[in-house]
């Protein structure tokens, strides 16, 4: 048996082109129980309102049910906003900002090298136990080499004769 016809109707039906009545005569076909086997998989397409139970309906007492769900109205009432809760994520953000800043800042200094640093930066020292380990070390090591003149480093050549630093 030739189906030209509905192969037609179903090219056109793919195309949007089919008017409500061949859109019932292919609904009508396709629920018939010999389908030829071609057309058998565009079945389940066409009479899908026919098997299916009509359940997204909604009831007629929908209305009343979302009415009393909403119920009445409530008062809304304004709020004093105070600038500084207005403000606060601004602040917020400036903070994080100078924490930023602050650390890029430190990791810039401690990566340098210490050629480059400003003499602000350099650690001095002037007294202490480091100073007086020091100078105990060259007297000791100035005294075992026999020499008995060792100048300080803080003076200028010449006062006590050469000064030897090791």
């Amino acid at each position: 048996m030739d189906y030209k016809y509905i192969n037609q109707l179903l090219d056109r039906y793919w195309q949007g082109e089919t008017t409500l009545e061949e859109e019932q005569i292919l609904r009508s076909f396709f629920s018939q129980l010999c389908v030829p086997e071609e057309l058998a998989k565009f079945r389940p397409l066409f009479v899908y309102e026919q098997t299916e139970p009509k359940t997204d309906r909604l009831g007629d007492d929908f209305d009343e049910r979302m009415l009393s769900m909403v119920g009445e109205p409530q008062e809304v009432k304004a709020r004093k906003v105070l600038i500084s809760q207005r403000f606060a994520p601004l602040f917020k953000a400036a903070a994080m900002v100078a924490i930023v800043l602050t650390l890029s800042q430190a990791a810039q200094m401690s990566f340098q090298s210490t050629e480059d640093v400003p003499a602000a930066y350099t650690p001095r020292v002037r007294e202490g136990a480091s100073v007086a380990m020091n100078d105990t070390v060259k007297m000791d090591t100035a005294r075992h080499n026999g020499l008995s003149s060792i100048g300080t480093v803080g003076q200028p050549f010449g006062q006590n004769g050469p000064t030897i630093l090791k």
